[in-house]
């Protein structure tokens, strides 16, 4: 009887710039952000101005940095004063504003996405007047100062990065991958890369050392969930946020999901001082286990 190996396999990957498999050796990343550091703060679900203010306030009080605030539900459910107020917002404490795109497969007219099947579309586009929708939501929260994007379509990644490379939107604008969109694996997250993605959050549920193979393939940051509301499992990884960072960095620590009932939740002024516990808490995790981890300084 003939045996096969996996090996030719794992030689072919690598020799394409991939790992050969999951690294369970867990090595240390030696990548950094620009400003040197290993990890940064974001809280997500953060879905106007009220909110956001409540939970900046209240972090200010602990004393506290983030870097990154996120709205999930899309940019078409915000009015421009109310994005004018989060970009204000955002000025006022240093941290960058993610605004999501709106356009999806959810709130289109699919019959397909509301079945048990079809959900696996998830929040893609369909059709290519969705995609002209989407890259008008972008346009119009650029107009009014908005340089960071939540995107959960591969190809409005595609189309936006060709736009900004032609300089219809500006050229620091971020674009930043969903875990929506269900990646899970170092050569997706290369693809993403190469597509334009700025930081990809991959699947809520990642091993680290499925993490690790990531890192090892990209250079862009990785955002990770470091908890998770209960319609997407009710997970709390606050104990592995000091490997997570270890063997992932760059890396974006998205915490407070665990205060949301589900995804575009909207978030009360209550509920955001509840996410901003959550960021101490995962805080003193990384101060009592891996107290030499270098957070970024604020962001200008």
């Amino acid at each position: 009887m003939k045996y096969y190996s996996m090996n030719e396999t794992r030689k072919f990957l690598e020799s394409i710039g991939q790992p050969g498999g999951d690294l369970y050796d867990l090595p240390t990343s030696e990548k950094r952000f620009s400003d040197g550091g290993q990890y940064r703060f974001e809280v997500p679900g953060i879905q106007g101005p009220a909110p956001m203010k409540a939970l900046l306030e209240q972090l200010a009080e602990y004393g506290i940095q983030i870097h990154r605030v996120t709205q999930t539900k899309g940019i078409m459910f915000l009015t421009d004063d109310e994005i004018r107020q989060m970009v204000a917002l955002a000025e006022q404490y240093h941290v960058q504003l993610i605004l999501a795109c709106g356009p999806r497969a959810t709130t289109d007219t699919s019959a397909s996405v509301k079945t048990e099947e079809g959900q696996r579309m998830g929040y893609r586009l369909r059709g290519q007047e969705q995609v002209v929708r989407g890259i008008e939501e972008i346009k119009r929260a650029v107009r009014l100062g908005v340089h960071g994007f939540l995107i959960y379509d591969e190809g409005l990644l595609y189309a936006l990065n060709e736009l900004r490379k032609q300089g219809g939107i500006p050229a620091d604008c971020h674009f930043k991958i969903s875990a929506h969109s269900g990646h899970g694996n170092p050569c997706s997250a290369k693809v993403l890369e190469m597509l334009g993605a700025n930081s990809i959050n991959p699947v809520r549920d990642i091993q680290t050392q499925m993490l690790a193979a990531m890192r090892s393939a990209v250079d862009v940051p990785i955002d990770i969930h470091t908890e998770n509301p209960k319609s997407s499992g009710g997970f709390i990884r606050h104990y592995e946020v000091p490997e997570f960072i270890r063997v992932a960095a760059p890396i974006y620590l998205k915490t407070g999901g665990s205060v949301a009932a589900n995804h575009s939740y909207d978030t009360t002024e209550k509920e955001a001082k509840q996410r901003a516990k959550q960021i101490l808490l995962v805080k003193r995790v990384i101060d009592e286990y891996y107290p030499d981890a270098v957070v970024s300084p604020r962001l200008k």
